[in-house]
């Protein structure tokens, strides 16, 4: 059977009592096997005789997987490596191995965040990653998620962390290194996306900015003591703290996440390439962004005012909060559970500031819509879990229900109108 491989054809490519394949007509060697499974795979026959598993039709799209088969027959034609030659030694790979030698690669050209995504991945080495790509079961992910659930980690973590195993096997089933993935059958844990989030109370906002303001004193009087002492030795001073400026970047970088809804890897990301203060705008970069996409965030006057003060700190790196060499920041855990214990607030994560914005948001009357947009969900799905902060509005549209019915006798019977 002849035809040009599609995805119309591919879907429209019922199985048989037998296997039976199709050749494709623009690439010659170019095939499509269908099993009596349903099972549907990409071959390359690049000799006679000769043949080569490119993936499965489940993972990629013909486009992918010809390309692929052209570039299998020019290796074999220009150096005479077998590729099935080649294929056992990389069959050969345990999870570990290949995510080393192949997927680290990969994910580094292709990855906004390479390092968080391989800390993920290196986390399951203990349980899988000895074990060759070939043998790899569904059953100790199973066995290790109950236990984390057990344990008390929230299901979403969980989720989040199956998923990364198996985007990465997904990736070896496309390269040819595995024939399915054998984590097709793990399903995602219920998640409860529209549960309580937690944010600022009226209260804990106010003791926060009085702690972050305490914080900023603190800081200048321990300076001007500490020159104070210097000065009586002889020493050389070191430069005064200016009352218009900050002490360092914490309070600069709360204020920002809690007026723009920032992640925290956003603003550990954010250069001042980002900052346009002529548009009263910031910029998060797709390659920064968990979602991949760039998004802009207006500044509000405080934002913009925040901004500017914090830029005359005599900062010279290209990141707005650097690290003390320059570099991007990766860490304020210390400084902001200090801050915390000061404001007498518990029960609060850096990220709580991102549920503070958006919460404001839409006890203020702002759409869900734009909130997705403001915080970069990739669908309205996530941003749901604030709609029950709009209780006026959910009111109202209940209330619309009593419009037009009359109760009419003493049945009950409602009559509308």
């Amino acid at each position: 059977m002849k035809g040009k491989i599609t995805q119309k054809l591919v879907d429209g490519s019922n199985p048989q009592t037998r296997p039976f394949e199709i050749r494709d007509t623009e690439l010659k060697g170019f095939l499509l096997r269908v099993q009596p499974s349903g099972i549907k795979s990409y071959i390359c026959q690049y000799a006679r005789g000769k043949r080569l598993t490119i993936g499965s039709a489940d993972i990629m799209t013909p486009f992918q997987a010809r390309e692929l088969a052209k570039e299998a027959m020019a290796r074999y034609l220009t150096t005479g490596i077998d590729p099935m030659q080649q294929r056992k030694v990389e069959k050969a790979h345990t999870f570990e191995s290949f995510v080393t030698e192949k997927y680290k690669p990969w994910i580094e050209s292709n990855h906004s965040r390479p390092d968080d995504t391989m800390d993920k991945l290196e986390a399951w080495y203990p349980v899988i990653g000895d074990v060759k790509l070939s043998e790899i079961t569904a059953w100790p992910v199973e066995k290790l998620r109950s236990a984390w659930l057990k344990s008390g980690v929230n299901p979403a973590t969980v989720n989040h962390k199956i998923k990364y195993l198996k985007t990465a096997l997904n990736r070896a089933v496309a390269w040819g290194c595995l024939q399915k993935n054998p984590l097709s059958s793990v399903k995602p844990s219920k998640v409860d996306n529209r549960s309580v989030v937690r944010y600022l109370t009226d209260e804990e906002d106010t003791r926060l900015y009085e702690a972050l303001d305490a914080r900023e004193e603190k800081h200048r009087q321990e300076r001007k003591n500490y020159n104070q002492w210097r000065k009586e030795r002889g020493y050389e001073l070191f430069p005064e703290y200016s009352d218009n400026g900050f002490v360092d970047h914490l309070k600069p970088l709360v204020l920002l996440a809690l007026d723009t809804g920032m992640r925290r890897g956003e603003l550990f990301n954010l250069k001042w390439t980002d900052v346009a203060f002529d548009r009263n705008m910031l910029t998060i970069q797709g390659k920064t962004a968990k979602s991949g996409k760039t998004r802009h965030i207006p500044m509000t006057d405080e934002v913009f005012d925040i901004l500017k003060r914090w830029s005359g700190n005599g900062n010279k790196s290209e990141y707005v909060f650097p690290s003390a060499d320059g570099g991007i920041m990766n860490n304020i855990k210390t400084s902001w559970t200090r801050l915390l214990k000061k404001a007498e607030i518990n029960n609060f994560r850096f990220h709580d500031c991102r549920h503070t914005f958006a919460s404001r948001l839409v006890m203020n009357g702002v759409d869900l819509n734009t909130v997705r947009e403001l915080l970069g969900h990739g669908s309205i799905e996530m941003t749901l879990r604030y709609a029950h902060l709009a209780p006026v509005k959910l009111a109202t549209a209940i209330a619309t229900l009593n419009i037009g019915k009359s109760v009419s006798n003493k049945n009950g019977k409602v009559n509308v109108a």
